[in-house]
């Protein structure tokens, strides 16, 4: 809380707390007038206290009439109190069906909190852009969305309802005006349109459309204009043009970007000029560099980087088999290349990448005139990370393993990029999602 915020809080705590002493010491003078004895003839009238009657009087008239005055203080303490202002960590367990809440502490450390019951595969999350609500994509049939509403003060969680989904959801993806629901299938290869309610319920799909092999992700660019789908199994990113009055999707021209083969496309996301989209490839370990271009919404390949060190002995993967569906490999993946997510800092300075093989985060400096990535060298985590996040000040990660019980806080150095464990917190049992949500 800055410090003028915090003066006006004290300043509105000590007018109200003046305020009621007043009306309360009217109310304890008008008691005792009512069981004092009546005045004899011929005795004199005890003098009345200096100032209380009037002033009372002019408290109470304030604190009645005063709808703006004490409005205004109770609405100043309500945004102001030090309680409201926090920043909040959920992590979707998959294996346990539920939601585990935490604190993340101003020296990045965690509290853990409650954790919220969903189903069996749980995974991807998104917050609504008024952070009012999380939705939490269930991979098991029925497949569903989970609507919870945030507790701004305490960042406790509160099941809203339910919601169907086409199919089973690796991403899910709120658009900027928090009025639509996107989610790519991995499995079902398509991509899909759900309406969200002012009460944030998930409606039933309004679109569904059919793309390519292992539809991994679906995001709109920083304008809410494009959206964009990775296909993993064919090595292409779709191009959509997106309405957001009416949330439909339909195919840019050209219809998708081609990358090379073998490369796996997973993720992507944009810088926060919109000028590049980075994407991460899960079967190479590489980040692509993509040139956003505004005003068609059409991707250019720039550059690529690896995310792993240049002595590492991992081979290029091959796509897997959706989650909860048959189809693992039965071929030995130990020395596999398994890229998950990536996500980059608020300033834009550094992007970081998890790599399951190797339980590692790789870094990268940006530079942000070309987008070209620079690797900076890579830090191990949790077993097989699948999901991690990065706060709104940039300066705390916090990373899951699907295969560990615990979660890991790193401090950011601004200067370097560099990871700083903190420290390991309890968790489920396949945790795979981070989302961090903060209150200012």
């Amino acid at each position: 809380m800055c410090e003028d915020s915090r003066s006006e809080r004290q300043y509105w705590t000590r007018r109200v707390d003046e305020l009621r002493r007043q009306m309360e010491q009217e109310d304890r003078e008008r008691q005792r007038a009512k069981t004092a004895p009546a005045v004899r003839p011929g005795e004199e009238q005890p003098a009345p206290r200096p100032g209380w009657v009037a002033s009372a009087a002019r408290a109470r008239k304030a604190w009645a009439a005063g709808g703006l005055v004490v409005g205004v203080a109770l609405a100043i303490l309500l945004f102001s109190m030090p309680g409201v202002a926090g920043t909040f960590v959920y992590v979707s367990n998959a294996d346990d069906g539920d939601i585990g809440m935490y604190t993340l502490q101003p020296d990045g450390s965690l509290k853990p909190g409650t954790r919220y019951k969903a189903e069996k595969l749980v995974m991807p999350m998104t917050v609504s852009p008024d952070k009012r609500f999380l939705v939490a994509a269930v991979r098991s049939k029925p497949f569903s969305a989970y609507t919870y509403s945030i507790d701004r003060a305490t960042g406790a969680l509160t099941l809203v309802g339910t919601g169907p989904l086409a199919e089973s959801f690796p991403y899910i993806f709120y658009d900027r005006t928090g009025r639509f629901l996107l989610g790519a299938s991995y499995g079902a290869n398509l991509v899909s349109v759900n309406p969200v309610g002012a009460d944030g319920r998930v409606g039933e799909p309004i679109q569904t459309i059919p793309t390519a092999r292992n539809a991994h992700s679906i995001r709109t660019d920083n304008t809410n204009r494009y959206a964009f789908v990775p296909h993993l199994g064919t090595d292409q990113v779709f191009q959509f043009l997106f309405d957001q009055k009416t949330g439909r999707l339909t195919a840019n021209t050209p219809p998708l970007i081609q990358l090379p083969a073998g490369t796996g496309p997973r993720h992507l996301i944009t810088s926060s000029d919109n000028r590049f989209a980075y994407l991460l490839n899960e079967l190479t370990a590489t980040v692509t560099t993509l040139a956003l271009d505004g005003k068609t919404g059409l991707l250019t390949e720039v550059s690529s980087a690896s995310a792993l060190p240049p002595d590492s002995k991992l081979v290029p993967g091959a796509p897997r088999g959706a989650v909860g569906a048959p189809g693992a490999p039965v071929r030995n993946t130990d020395n596999d290349i398994w890229a998950s997510d990536l996500h980059l800092t608020p300033n834009g300075r550094f992007l970081y990448a998890a790599e399951r093989t190797t339980s590692t985060i790789g870094a990268f400096g940006v530079d942000g005139a070309s987008g070209k990535l620079t690797y900076l060298g890579s830090t191990p985590t949790e077993k097989q990370p699948r999901g991690f996040s990065i706060d709104p000040a940039g300066r705390y990660m916090i990373v899951s393993g699907e295969k560990s019980e615990t979660l890991s806080s790193y401090a950011i150095d601004a200067a370097s990029g560099v990871l700083k464990g903190l420290g390991q917190y309890p968790t489920g049992k396949g945790s795979n999602w981070v989302e961090i949500v903060s209150f200012d």
